[in-house]
């Protein structure tokens, strides 16, 4: 009895990995991922188009990165895009900040936890999500480019996920923009190194941009964009399936 009473609060996701179950219980947890991919697809439909900034949640207003962030949020505005984050605090707070206050469009996919964490203040916009997964897949889909602030494991994941899809084309060489270049030297160097090992190659560097100077990362996206994609039109909502812009 206390086995079951300790996963009832277990996410669906970590009982799911424990192996095989019931074929109720995985017929009904596949039915579970579909409808938060549905519930993410009709919240986020009208949102773009977005660029993603990702980082970290511990930084209090104040810190630099928080403010590098709001100072890419006002940018991105400036030049048209959706600011896009995971809709928490820290870094993410700080680009929809930045985008809120410039009179730009701020939006979110927030990510339900055991310490549930809430979505800012600063989104017209947001959705909260079960899944880290489906919330990863919500967070590529409407951007054109991915602005990545310094951050923990998640960050980590949410970048390397990133350039995994772009380099090997399941994304189209979409600009990744690192800003913090003293927190990733050490990085950069580790890559440098798996280069010379062979297990990524010279041009696999490519797909990444390093830049602390706002101003020349958002010319890097913009003109990168340009020269390569066409932004599709707004997509406006049909009253009868009860969308909202």
């Amino acid at each position: 009895m206390a086995q079951k009473q300790k996963r009832i609060f277990q996410p669906d996701s970590h009982y799911f990995l424990e192996g095989p179950h019931s074929r109720s219980y995985e017929l009904g947890f596949a039915f579970r991922v579909f409808f938060q991919f549905i519930k993410g697809l009709r919240a986020l439909h009208f949102v773009g188009p977005c660029v993603t900034v990702f980082g970290s949640a511990r930084f209090k207003e104040g810190h630099v990165y928080y403010e590098k962030a709001r100072e890419v949020g006002r940018a991105l505005a400036e030049i048209g895009f959706t600011t896009m984050t995971g809709g928490g605090p820290g870094v993410m707070e700080g680009a929809n900040r930045g985008a809120y206050e410039a009179g730009g469009k701020s939006v979110g996919c927030n990510i339900q936890l055991p310490f549930e964490q809430k979505p800012n203040p600063y989104m017209h916009k947001w959705v909260t999500i079960r899944y880290f997964f489906v919330r990863k897949v919500l967070l590529l889909k409407y951007s054109y480019a991915f602005v990545i602030l310094p951050g923990g494991w998640g960050t980590m994941d949410e970048m390397f996920e990133t350039l995994t899809l772009i380099q090997t084309g399941v994304i189209h060489n979409f600009p990744v923009l690192l800003m913090g270049t003293d927190y990733y030297q050490p990085l950069w160097n580790y890559l440098q190194g798996m280069v010379e090992k062979g297990t990524i190659s010279e041009k696999d560097l490519q797909y990444i941009h390093f830049s602390d100077d706002v101003e020349a990362g958002m010319e890097h996206i913009r003109s990168y964009i340009a020269d390569n994609y066409k932004i599709r039109k707004k997509m406006r909502p049909i009253s009868w399936l009860l969308e909202r812009g």
